[in-house]
């Protein structure tokens, strides 16, 4: 039997839409108006290489068990007590509101595991309001924006891991989530197709051939790999007709739903004194701001003839323009030849392992302590912020919260300290790494 997965929370909160991004399909109706969902929906998914059955439910809300409200209440209510996970959905937009209060309070009560998620959380302003749901005290909330698909890969993470233990016999291999990204005739489908071994993406030189994000499945020695190659990502000014739309937000939604992402550049361009190209600098902080893993991959290496000057530009241009990647690992290699590729799927899985790395508390604590040693924390406003603690909340990017007085006022030059601090001494690089701060609410604090 299948485990199930509930949705629930009060109307309006994006749960349909949610659903529809899980289930991979449009199985329920979504609009802007309260209430359209009345009656359970079901659908089968496969989250992290699980099965599951996803359950969409109407809004909880408080109504006479008579009425039409009351009976889709009883509805979520059963919905509920069926459930192996529930998910329960808040609005960052709003905020937290009593009825969230009473409905979190309610689902305390029925025992059973609870996953909170902060929806329509697009965006740093979003994240920094999901964070007001830890006041509804059930544990590390999970931000996402089911309309733009932001943060569902961490979502279907945290889903897979509080999934009761399949069968024995019965589990399969989770697969390693990896996207190819990068510009028009960077070389992406003939790599795909070098490292698949077979013909399964039209290649040639024209710009364009492929308009959809397309996946496969294939093997290494460590496990399975579900591989997308996507469309070329052109700037978005050049972007103006209905399918090239659509196979760029299929390619953007290719990235997110991935772990890894290689990025694929085409290295003869380096060779004449262009280094990496602006966009190819704008797909890489897209793939860091959405927090994946990244492997640039140097394409066409076999047709680069001063490879010496082609690796300095490069190195020169990432250090001087994608600082918060320090130590993105880069391959060179020939998608037609295959000369370098096997050094390609090695980078892939130690790219992958260092963005699920965690970090003991004791020992992040003690470089923390060491860290205030070296640089102590600078004044704002005539006043010495003061740090006291880190902890670090998830993997997948590694995430770490400090906790001090004024601890969010700390300035962007000191945020960039720590986390380079972080990166050197715990062996990330390359990796997203994300630094959030909390400020304590005790007015005596600084006396402490």
């Amino acid at each position: 039997m299948l485990p199930v997965v509930v949705i629930a929370g009060r109307p309006n909160v994006g749960k349909s839409t949610l659903f529809n991004k899980l289930a991979g399909r449009r199985a329920a109706l979504v609009a802007d108006t309260p209430g359209v969902t009345r009656d359970r929906k079901e659908a089968t998914a496969t989250l992290r290489g699980r099965e599951v059955r996803l359950v969409d439910t109407a809004g909880l809300e408080e109504s006479a068990p008579d009425s039409i409200y009351g009976r889709m209440r009883a509805s979520s209510e059963r919905a509920v007590n069926l459930a192996d996970l529930v998910l329960f959905v808040v609005d960052a937009r709003t905020g937290v509101t009593p009825a969230d209060e009473h409905f979190a309070d309610w689902l305390r009560r029925q025992g059973k595991p609870l996953l909170l998620v902060v929806n329509k959380a697009e965006g740093r302003a979003g994240a920094a309001a999901a964070l007001d749901a830890f006041s509804l005290g059930l544990g590390q909330p999970v931000a996402v924006s089911a309309e733009h698909g932001d943060g569902l890969a961490d979502l279907m993470g945290h889903i897979a891991e509080r999934l009761p233990e399949e069968a024995e016999g019965a589990g399969r291999v989770q697969p390693l989530k990896l996207a190819i990204v990068g510009r028009p005739n960077a070389g992406k489908s003939t790599l795909l197709n070098r490292l698949i071994g077979e013909e399964r993406m039209i290649t040639g030189p024209e710009p364009g051939l492929t308009r959809d994000a397309v996946a496969v499945q294939f093997h290494d020695d460590q496990g399975a790999i579900e591989l997308v190659d996507t469309a070329g990502l052109r700037k978005r000014a050049r972007v103006d007709e209905g399918l090239e739309k659509m196979s760029t937000s299929a390619s953007i939604e290719a990235l997110k739903m991935a772990e890894v992402v290689v990025l694929a550049v085409d290295a003869t361009e380096a060779e004449l004194g262009r280094g990496l190209h602006d966009q190819d600098l704008q797909i890489a902080r897209l793939i860091e701001r959405e927090g994946r893993a990244c492997v640039l991959a140097m394409t066409k290496w076999d047709a680069v003839a001063d490879r010496n000057a082609a690796r300095k530009m490069i190195s020169d241009r990432l250090e001087a323009s994608l600082a918060q990647m320090k130590g993105i690992p880069v391959v060179t290699l020939s998608g037609l030849t295959g000369q370098g590729l096997e050094r390609l799927l090695p980078a892939i899985r130690k790219a992958h392992e260092v963005w699920n790395r965690r970090v003991a508390t004791g020992e992040l604590n003690r470089w923390f302590e060491a860290a205030l040693e070296r640089h102590q924390p600078p004044l704002v406003e005539g006043r010495r912020l003061k740090l006291r603690y880190v902890t670090q909340a998830k993997a997948r990017p590694p995430t770490f919260i400090i906790f001090g007085t004024r601890a969010e006022q700390t300035p962007d030059d000191y945020r960039r300290y720590l986390t380079n601090g972080l990166r050197d001494t715990f062996d990330l690089p390359g990796t997203p790494i994300r630094l959030q701060f909390r400020g304590t609410k005790n007015p005596y604090a600084d006396e402490a």
